[in-house]
């Protein structure tokens, strides 16, 4: 009959072999691969040495349990198929596969009661450390501070100070725009932008406002509020061009907004960005980098977002807590052909 070792191929080096080879205890040798100050160094090196000789792996579960942890952290989200969720969730699940720790992803499609179901699935799964993920920018409700591990909330802040939140810096993003705009030359700026109710909106709003004033200029017309569709990007920049056609730059509130303003001024015989320039937000890349001209826009850096999200909660596991509150990451501007200079 085949031994065991035959059969299961080679059998993997133990912590005992690493003590055995290096001619210490066990404990010297965990602590030795552990990075402990209590080692002598010559003891170290030999430990070491031993470890790489024997191909030695430790076994990452039961030193996690050893600390009282499970290396799993919870991903739990309201939109799985939304485009600016993916991103998120790409980025952190990278940062937490780096650090191999193993994720549970939940969606619970907007819906409170089963976002709560998922909740407590997570929690009697000992996760160490939870990351809700929204769907927009707009706050959401916290989940309390009573719970067992930390939680950090990505995109969509928390309604609760008492959290740790991180949420693009909209604003700024705003403000990004307008200066970019000022900066090629432009001088009579407009912005069409989405739905109202959505912070993001006002948000980009305000910024944008406030870097035209610093510039010591005004926009033209009231900022024009519908929808983040291309449909609504042709006809808020038809009836904008009707109402002031002395404008040579147009802030739209989305990338989708931005493409359906290009094809209404390009029917309006209007050159992109020789007579009026361009800009859109979220750096969607199918529609910007397919528009005629290549579209400008505001990146709000959402996979750098998840993997902060995820150093977040790898924070709160060494130091036993996180700071609490909104913390704004800032967004970058990708420049493209729908905003050349003209100076």
């Amino acid at each position: 009959m085949a031994s065991l070792e035959q059969l299961d191929g080679p059998r993997p080096a133990t912590l005992s072999d690493v003590a055995s080879s290096a001619g210490v205890s066990i404990p010297t040798a965990s602590k030795a691969l552990n990075g402990r100050p209590d080692v002598a160094e010559r003891t170290r090196r030999r430990v070491l040495e031993a470890a790489e000789r024997l191909s030695f792996a430790p076994n990452e579960v039961a030193r996690n349990l050893a600390a009282g942890k499970t290396g799993t952290v919870g991903l739990l989200t309201s939109d799985l198929e939304g485009r600016f969720v993916l991103p998120i969730l790409m980025g952190a699940e990278d940062a937490l596969g780096a650090g191999q720790i193993n994720v549970f992803l939940c969606d619970a499609r907007g819906d409170a009661i089963r976002e709560q179901h998922h909740l407590r699935a997570l929690l009697s799964r000992r996760v160490d450390g939870i990351i809700v993920v929204g769907r927009q920018t707009d706050p959401r409700e916290s989940l309390g501070q009573k719970l067992p591990v930390p939680v950090v909330y990505a995109y969509a802040p928390s309604d609760s100070l008492r959290d740790y939140s991180l949420t693009p810096d909209n604003e700024g993003a705003g403000r990004l725009a307008a200066e970019h705009l000022i900066a090629t030359g432009r001088t009579r700026i407009a912005h069409i932008s989405g739905d109202s109710t959505y912070q993001a909106a006002q948000d980009r709003v305000r910024g944008a406002c406030a870097a035209l004033l610093d510039a010591g200029l005004q926009p033209v017309g009231e900022t024009l509020f519908s929808s983040w569709t291309e449909h609504w990007g042709r006809d808020a920049t038809s009836l904008l061009l009707s109402r002031h056609p002395e404008v040579d730059a147009i802030i739209c509130g989305s990338d989708q907004i931005a493409r359906g303003a290009i094809d209404t001024l390009r029917d309006l015989g209007r050159r992109v960005p020789e007579d009026i320039a361009v800009i859109g937000f979220d750096n969607w890349e199918v529609l910007a980098t397919n528009s005629r001209p290549e579209l400008t826009s505001i990146d709000a850096n959402l996979q750098n977002l998840g993997r902060e999200a995820a150093r977040a909660i790898f924070s709160a596991l060494d130091t036993g807590g996180l700071d609490a509150g909104l913390h704004r990451l800032p967004t970058r501007l990708v420049i493209r052909g729908s905003t050349i200079s003209r100076r």
